[in-house]
């Protein structure tokens, strides 16, 4: 899924595109689909908007539909969508619908992304917690159900739990990095795929908890309370741009992906899209509050669009 590619064939590739006319000055029109993760949402938001500002892309639709990672899998390994948004790797069963429904895809991670525990702005006993402590609240079978069943020295009031629904690939990642096994968790919680809900009930009720995607915390932080996490013996680490980047927020840091449908690339507007993105992530992930890839990393990526693309229509 990440073999290399030259530059001198991206090089080749533009101008056969240039040739075609669709890069160029002549006006596109046409819509591009999207769905999937809300955690990625924003970034493709800010890029569709970006992109549709752009005097030639004026004809072009961009529709970007939030129905949780899985959810959104499951409408593109059927065709109905180009691209999906994605805060997790696409799994082994995606994997086999795709080939049995033909789906060529390619995989470009667009940004990384630290999911971030919150807490009410009223909490004021909550200093950090332990990966431990977020084990014992969110496995299977959790019988917390106050605070003061974390620590005895918190006060013995009633937990409102709030988390991503099981769509969700913040969901498939939280659990399985915290609990062990991805969809392993308790069910007593308010779920939502829109994370905006998930940020309310948090805002609204002093004695909550939940978790969802960096760039949501910091839209919301004069709403919210982000919580340090410790893991093992090192200091806890609250999500930022730098711990994000520099790896030390662990465990809850991650790539976040769009998967692209590389027969809907044939589509002129599909794929000057894809190419705007990967040109103008970097200053819009972090705009939107995640952290940036490389300028070369980009580059590595539109390489193997171009690539990919440019094999399957010689094909």
């Amino acid at each position: 899924m990440f073999k290399g590619s030259s530059i001198v064939l991206a090089g080749i590739l533009t101008l056969l595109i240039s040739g075609t006319g669709f890069a160029g000055s002549k006006e596109l029109k046409g819509t591009v689909k999207v769905d999937g993760s809300s955690t990625v949402f924003p970034i493709t938001e800010a890029v569709a908007e970006e992109f549709g500002m752009l005097k030639e892309h004026r004809r072009v639709r961009v529709t970007v539909g939030v129905s949780g990672t899985g959810g959104g899998f499951k409408k593109f390994l059927a065709g109905e969508t180009d691209i999906n948004d994605a805060s997790r790797p696409i799994k082994q069963q995606e994997i086999n619908k795709a080939q049995k429904n033909g789906i060529q895809y390619l995989e470009l991670p667009v940004a990384y992304d630290g999911l971030s525990v919150v807490v009410n702005k009223a909490n004021t006993w909550v200093d950090y917690l332990t990966v431990a402590e977020l084990h014992k609240i969110w496995k299977p079978g959790s019988t917390v159900k106050t605070w003061k069943d974390i620590r005895p020295n918190w006060p013995d009031q009633k937990i409102q739990l709030y988390g991503p629904g099981t769509d969700s690939g913040t969901f498939d990642y939280f659990t399985e990095t915290i609990n062990g096994k991805s969809q392993a968790s308790r069910s007593d919680f308010t779920k939502s795929e829109d994370d905006n809900v998930l940020v309310n009930g948090v805002a609204g009720d002093k004695g909550s908890l939940g978790y969802f995607g960096f760039a949501y915390y910091v839209e919301n932080k004069d709403k919210i309370k982000v919580v340090p996490v410790k893991q093992g013996d090192n200091k806890p680490v609250a999500p930022t741009l730098t711990t994000i980047n520099n790896g030390s927020y662990a465990p809850l840091s991650r790539p976040i992906f769009i998967y692209v449908n590389l027969h809907s690339a044939k589509k002129p507007e599909v794929r000057e899209f894809i190419r705007f993105y990967l040109k103008h992530a970097k200053e819009l992930a972090k705009e939107v509050g995640y952290v940036p890839l490389t300028d070369q990393e980009y580059q590595k990526y539109l390489d193997q669009f171009e690539h990919d693309f440019l094999k399957l229509a010689e094909s």
